[in-house]
């Protein structure tokens, strides 16, 4: 099929000069049925497109339809004409390359999309080496941002080069839905740390990699940390996590429970924890560990000679079910709770907001306010740092801060009303998870979708040929979901 219109067979396209003749009422003469029916089927499905979509002058690329498929004034398929066959071949794979293209940058943009999951923040839900088909219906399709992109790359081309061009930026729209974000859900989002980078350095993000090596040692030394840039919010990295605290609700942990307004929150089926083992000198058998599917990365968090004798201890992130499987081994001593916490004192700093100085600690955090669009915050200087990214970076504004008072945009204020919803993602891996807990809100302008179900699995600790995870292909991405 041509990407201009498929022509109704060969001997027409053939006796069709390159450059037609003839008035509107002529060209319009010579048009068959069939492609009158091919021109009313695509020019329903556009107009149902541009209704969904809100913006009516979009019409305008109709008569841009009707050119191409009635009147052809434009020599659409001049190539088709030329004398010279190379020229044919190959201006027919452009024009067959075009049309894919264009095909899956609309599938892309407002069905669903593939994505890989690379790290195990969420396991044993969703494992790494997952591709997952993610549905951008259910919350509806945002109207791309940065539309000049090449749509089968986030934001690098191979070599390094961008692939996408900045300008124009269209604001944020996104189109009717099936419904909003629901507790529960896994989400795909835009990574909101993720409006500057170090492009180096992806893990940690540029805003703790500043805190923890200061600004002007990442920016002077771009041959470690790389080339400092900005991303537009579609452009951003895409990061998959479990929703846990909704727009106007009031989220806090004690001792790694999640409590939403005041209640504590049911966890997730395969929520895992990190835990310490200890075995009388017996290591813990491969085989059960692959039984339980505890990978070689979560088999790596630690493991070693005691400190107290000759038994062997290990660290590693469980479930409630494999925990209890490991303590029934009868060479097992004891098996007790990590706490991330006591094995890294900086964790009060490096939680949201970073380099405030607070009490909150990955298990022990909160009480944080979530915003909700429309609601209003009674603005002060202490609860400034918590929500100056969601004012200043997420919703446009400028803020500072002089002689103790608050101008947001050189205004002095002592409130603010939120443009838009804001959610809190969490990973099932608990303690292994980088989350809000230490980046903060997701704003709804960066939500992509949800995923529905696991396309294809490779096992990243084996080889190739056996790596493929049969009994996950088309497994529902949410099992924990009702």
């Amino acid at each position: 099929m041509s990407f201009f219109g498929k022509d109704k067979d060969k001997e027409e396209v053939k006796e069709m000069p390159v450059k037609q003749t003839g008035s509107l009422k002529e060209r319009l003469d010579r048009i068959n049925k069939s492609r009158w029916i091919r021109f009313g089927i695509v020019s329903a499905l556009f107009f149902g497109w541009v209704a969904w979509l809100g913006s009516w002058w979009v019409l305008v690329f109709w008569f841009l339809l009707f050119d191409i498929y009635i009147t052809k004034f434009v020599p659409w398929n001049w190539w088709k004409f030329s004398e010279n066959p190379v020229v044919r071949m190959v201006m027919g794979w452009v024009d067959a390359i075009m049309y894919a293209l264009v095909l899956v940058y609309f599938l892309f943009l407002f069905v669903g999309q593939n994505y890989q999951i690379p790290s195990s923040s969420l396991e044993k839900t969703l494992l790494t080496g997952d591709y997952l088909w993610v549905n951008k219906m259910v919350y509806g399709p945002r109207v791309p941002q940065t539309p000049l992109h090449f749509p089968l790359a986030q934001n690098t081309l191979p070599g390094g080069f961008d692939s996408y061009i900045e300008s124009p930026q269209w604001e944020y729209h996104r189109l009717k839905g099936v419904r909003s974000v629901e507790r529960g859900d896994i989400v795909v989002f835009n990574f909101p740390a993720g409006d500057t980078v170090a492009v180096n350095m992806p893990n940690p993000d540029y805003y703790t990699l500043c805190f923890t090596y200061g600004r002007e040692a990442v920016w002077a030394n771009p041959s470690q940390y790389g080339k400092v840039k900005y991303r537009p919010v579609d452009r951003r990295d895409a990061y998959v996590k479990r929703c846990i605290g909704l727009p106007g609700e009031t989220l806090s942990m004690k001792n790694g429970t999640v409590y939403i307004n005041g209640k504590a929150l049911a966890e997730p089926e395969n929520m895992q924890r990190n835990y310490i083992i200890e075995t009388d000198g017996t290591p813990i058998s491969e085989a059960l560990l692959d039984e339980l599917k505890i990978s070689n990365e979560a088999r790596s968090l630690g493991a070693g000679q005691s400190p107290y004798g000759n038994e062997l201890w290990y660290a590693m992130p469980l479930t409630k079910s494999a925990m209890k499987e490991i303590k029934a081994q009868p060479y097992v001593k004891k098996v007790r709770f990590l706490d991330v916490d006591e094995s890294n004192p900086m964790d009060s700093l490096l939680t949201y907001p970073i380099g405030v100085k607070k009490s909150w600690t990955h298990n022990d955090y909160g009480p944080l306010w979530i915003p909700k669009k429309g609601a209003t915050l009674n603005l002060t200087l202490q609860k400034l740092p918590y929500y100056i990214r969601c004012i200043k970076n997420y919703e446009g504004n400028e803020v500072d801060v002089k002689g103790g008072k608050i101008y947001i945009n050189g205004k002095e204020t002592k409130t603010y009303t939120f443009k838009m919803d804001y959610y809190w993602m969490m990973g099932d891996n608990r303690d292994n998870s980088s989350d809000s807990r230490y980046w903060g809100f997701v704003p709804e302008d960066h939500i992509i979708g949800t995923p529905m179900f696991v396309i294809i699995s490779f096992d990243p600790d084996k080889p190739l040929l056996q790596s493929i995870r049969w009994d996950r292909i088309f497994k529902s991405a949410n099992p924990d979901k009702k």
